[in-house]
């Protein structure tokens, strides 16, 4: 659609005082074009430097002046040159003029989309602003502005100006630098400009949003704050995290020479029956879902599951106010929302403002149900809390934040340090040296800026993967780059911080002195020879363990009927070889079921108990959930085809069920299938 397309301009300066960060420009830049590629291909930019040594643009041709300034690339459709054309840069010679780059930025849109697009029209400046523009030939430099700015509001544009500071602008004329910043201010006031400042290279990777997504409504309608009194609003996402884009297939099967082949993998599923030799395919309507329920599997057709579904009426419906106090930030939940009075209607604008202003001055937030579609079967419970405006021009709103219900929580009890023996105890010199590495670590120390502000860090994963993706491209068998150093600000320690704390480090490593522990733990095999040979009575406890010490280690092969457990701990202990660990676990399976099946009254069932409990702590420390889960639903399927319950009442006793998805990444299992598991149990007629 044309007004999802966006036309750009980059006005970036070049000049002397910017070459120390333009790496990073070029690379910030790159990665914006390198996103449209893959979300917005129709997209079309243009690039123009300002700071050069020669000019060239229209606008010097045609009425003269704005030299210094050089067209790049014109508007055009992103593609892989224009890549190429960032990541080399000009350096400029010269000191730039930005407001001559923003008129020529504007020219070029005028004269390519003034009467053929109405889409997104914007300009974007990056510059350090430490040099002095040129005077106004008619009235003052705020004059001049003011013009600029109404014109851009004229033509439906949006500007975005990002300034580095910090580090980079510290020999500056300051007074240089407010004029230039009070400039920027007006764009701010008479036009719909961001204007942001950053202080480091990688703070200006995340100054500009390289993928812009359009907001969209998940609710319209009325905000029921009682059956008499309802308020129209609009509910936006504020927030959400932006996930790495969907991969499809890539097929090679397509001729070389067709250029219109698409290679895309389209993928059909067939249903046959199982016990049907016949080919013949199923169609849709004789086809029902199945849900598994233990080893049967329960049909139930879509008029079934209509039946029987929740379905709650779309509505946003006040349920109480309560102190903001009283809302933890901890049981904030997935995204924020974010409430606005309905666009065009001044009523449903003065009651949101008169109510968040009020909530406001009362310390107050408000508790509501929401239903945003209808038909949707969950129910969200959140907390409204107001956000007043500063600015004059936009209205008061809300945010919204999903709060958890009882089973999403999970309340987790640790001791107190203060159970521990005295002798665990730090003493006064080690408690200050651990204080104070805390707070050398601290992002936002009182009395300077906070280091890696959130809308300012990029995600360190996300900005590496692009950058892999594009060189990939262009060099299918490059090998991964080395981590850029803005993004190892985000991920490493800075090597600055540490080289001046140095003292800080040194002090914990005096306080905390590291010894080796004499207390060596000894393996449950040398445990259990340990208690046969304290069964001598000739031999003193002393003599014993010495006796075992001395003994070489014995290699364990193949699991025992006499120790199951011993031997498995030992096999799983042996790091020789990775088969050690296959190995232990598959004839620990293979061991326990004929323990179940050849007992006698239950006479075997202690031994098994054991031998699942380590046979479990194995799989959960390998990561390897799939053997166990497969032996444990075999034994519930022998224990029901048996009529035993002695034996899973026993496991469910000692919480030896499932291994669900929180214990082992690779299981299929939730955690309330597993808790649940041997409840619904019920022995087969």
């Amino acid at each position: 659609m044309a007004r999802n397309k966006e036309k750009l301009v980059l006005l970036l300066d070049v000049g002397p005082s910017m070459h120390g960060v333009l790496p990073e420009v070029e690379k910030l830049c790159s990665m914006l074009v390198e996103k449209k590629l893959i979300f917005s291909k129709y997209d079309e930019v243009g690039v123009v430097a300002f700071g050069t040594e020669e000019t060239n643009n229209d606008l010097t041709t045609e009425v003269g002046g704005y030299e210094n300034i050089t067209v790049l690339q014109d508007t055009k459709v992103v593609d892989g040159d224009l890549i190429d054309t960032l990541q080399k840069l000009p350096r400029g010679t010269l000191d730039g003029d930005f407001l001559d780059a923003i008129v020529v930025g504007m020219d070029m849109l005028i004269k390519k989309y003034k009467d053929i697009f109405k889409g997104k029209k914007r300009l974007c400046l990056i510059t350090n602003a430490i040099h002095p523009i040129k005077d106004s030939l008619e009235g003052s430099k705020e004059d001049q502005v003011t013009t600029i700015a109404e014109q851009i509001t004229a033509q439906g544009m949006k500007m975005e100006s990002i300034v580095v500071r910090g580090r980079l602008s510290q020999d500056a004329d300051k007074r240089i630098m407010d004029e230039n910043d009070h400039l920027l201010s007006i764009f701010s006031k008479k036009t719909r400009t961001r204007t942001v400042y950053v202080d480091s290279p990688t703070s200006l990777l995340g100054a500009l949003k390289t993928r812009r997504v359009t907001p969209v409504t998940i609710f319209r309608g009325h905000l029921e704050l009682s059956p008499q009194m309802k308020i129209k609003v609009w509910v936006y996402k504020k927030t959400q995290e932006e996930k790495f884009p969907t991969l499809k297939k890539y097929s090679e099967k397509a001729p070389p020479t067709n250029q219109f082949a698409t290679h895309q993998v389209k993928v059909d599923y067939e249903y046959k029956s199982v016990g049907d030799s016949s080919t013949t395919v199923i169609p849709p309507e004789q086809r029902i879902k199945g849900y598994r329920y233990g080893p049967q599997v329960v049909p139930i057709s879509t008029a079934e599951w209509d039946a029987v579904k929740f379905k709650p009426e779309k509505g946003v419906k006040l349920l109480a106010f309560t102190d903001a106090s009283k809302i933890k930030r901890h049981c904030f939940m997935k995204d924020v929302y974010l409430f606005v009075a309905e666009p065009s209607n001044p009523r449903a604008t003065v009651a949101v403002s008169a109510i968040a202003r009020a909530m406001k001055e009362t310390n107050t937030v408000a508790i509501l149900r929401c239903v945003w579609r209808q038909g949707q079967q969950n129910v969200v419970v959140g907390v409204l809390t107001p956000n007043i405006s500063q600015n004059d021009k936009i209205p008061d709103s809300f945010y919204f934040n999903v709060l958890p219900f009882a089973e999403d929580v999970r309340e987790y009890q640790f001791p107190s340090f203060n159970s521990f023996p005295a002798s665990w105890q730090p003493n006064e010199q080690q408690q200050k040296a651990a204080d104070e590495l805390v707070q050398m670590l601290d992002l936002a120390p009182s009395g300077k800026e906070e280091t890696l502000l959130p809308e300012f860090t990029p995600n360190p994963i996300l900005e590496r993967f692009y950058r892999h993706l594009e060189l990939k491209a262009k060099q299918p068998d490059a090998a991964v780059p080395p981590l850029d150093g803005a993004l190892k600000k985000i991920t490493e320690p800075d090597p600055e911080l540490v080289s001046e704390n140095k003292s800080v480090f040194d002090a914990l490593h005096r306080h905390f002195e590291l010894k080796p522990n004499p207390k060596l733990k000894k393996s449950s095999r040398q445990f259990y020879r340990e208690k046969q040979s304290g069964s001598n009575a000739h031999e003193s406890d002393g003599q014993a363990v010495k006796s075992i010490e001395n003994q070489p280690p014995v290699k364990i092969e193949k699991i025992g009927d006499l120790t199951p457990v011993q031997d498995f701990e030992a096999m799983m202990s042996q790091r020789d070889n990775p088969e050690w660990v296959e190995k232990a676990i598959k004839e620990m399976r293979e061991k326990i079921l004929p323990l179940v099946i050849h007992s006698r009254e239950g006479d075997n069932y202690q031994k098994v108990v054991e031998c699942i409990a380590a046979l479990r702590k194995g799989c959960i420390i390998e990561q390897e959930p799939g053997p166990y889960n497969d032996l444990m639903r075999q034994l519930r399927e022998y224990c029901q085809g048996k009529g035993i319950e002695s034996l899973p009442q026993l496991l469910a006793s000692r919480d030896l069920t499932l291994i669900s998805k929180s214990e082992a990444e690779d299981s299929d299992v939730t955690y309330e299938e597993a808790r649940s598991y041997f409840v619904k149990m019920e022995p087969n007629p």
